[in-house]
């Protein structure tokens, strides 16, 4: 009698646990594997693979509640209790949980509703409610970002209402290079072309286009450079812009005008 005791209350609950471990994570590999697009692709861009891996993520949390409350509904019936009157009076409570839990809901719903309309997904930089940083976690319930200086901010769904997404295109650059009067436009254009073929071997640089003269004045002139590079890179290709184009000009002797380098982009 006292072994039946100990195999129905104590040995079958944690089977049931058990069980629930290994349907978890045979149904994480299940989803790992169905929630992969373009699975013949062999080169992704980076927003598919940030969006798979968002909702990857919801379906393995909605998994595991659902699978959570088979397993105590399970393990309840164990010792008696009666399931089957606390699923039947889910529907008459139904009413009264919609209304305890509505702040819940909006956040479930709300989402589901950002990940699914593509405002922004795990990996992002994003500015949310004025608060700008790396999108670290985005859950059923809350939004948690990280800023660059290392807070992290945690904001439940239905409280987003404002929403800037720095990674979600590419990063146009443009930059204003003041050039003596006397350095010629040909000479100038073959020291650009030897900085072009140096910052298009960075991997966050794209395309690089020389788009001519800007202005002119009596002192010097303005050159304008167009660089198409992946979002929030943009500080560092600039930095390394600059770089390539001192070296160059201390090879070919020329002096950099007194005025400073302008930087302007558009996301």
């Amino acid at each position: 009698m006292l072994e039946k005791i100990l195999i129905r209350e104590v040995y079958l609950p944690i089977i049931y646990i058990v069980i629930a471990f290994i349907i978890y994570a045979i149904l994480c590999k299940i989803v790992n594997k169905v929630l992969v697009f373009n699975k013949k692709s062999k080169i992704k861009k980076e927003v598919q693979i940030k969006r798979e891996k968002t909702i990857i993520n919801l379906f393995k949390s909605i998994i595991k509640y659902i699978i959570a409350i088979i397993t105590i509904l399970a393990i309840l019936n164990v010792y008696g209790i009666k399931t089957t009157s606390i699923i039947a009076s889910l529907g008459i409570a139904g009413a009264i949980i919609g209304l305890a839990f509505q702040d819940t809901i909006k956040n479930l719903l709300s989402g589901i509703a950002i990940i699914f309309d593509n405002h922004y997904m795990q990996g992002d930089v994003v500015t949310i409610n004025g608060f700008r940083g790396e999108v670290i976690e985005l859950g059923l319930q809350t939004t948690k970002i990280k800023s660059y200086t290392g807070e992290v901010m945690i904001i439940n769904n239905s409280m987003v209402t404002s929403v800037i997404n720095h990674s979600m295109y590419d990063t146009i650059l443009y930059l204003e290079i003041p050039v003596n009067k006397d350095v010629s436009i040909n000479n100038l254009e073959k020291i650009l072309n030897n900085v072009s073929k140096e910052m298009l071997k960075l991997k966050d640089v794209k395309d690089l286009k020389l788009l001519g003269i800007e202005t002119l004045n009596a002192n010097n002139y303005i050159y304008k450079v167009e660089i198409d590079c992946k979002p929030e890179s943009h500080f560092q290709i600039n930095r390394d812009f600059f770089g390539y184009l001192k070296r160059e000009y201390d090879k070919n002797n020329i002096k950099v005008p007194g005025e400073y380098f302008e930087i302007s982009n558009n996301n």
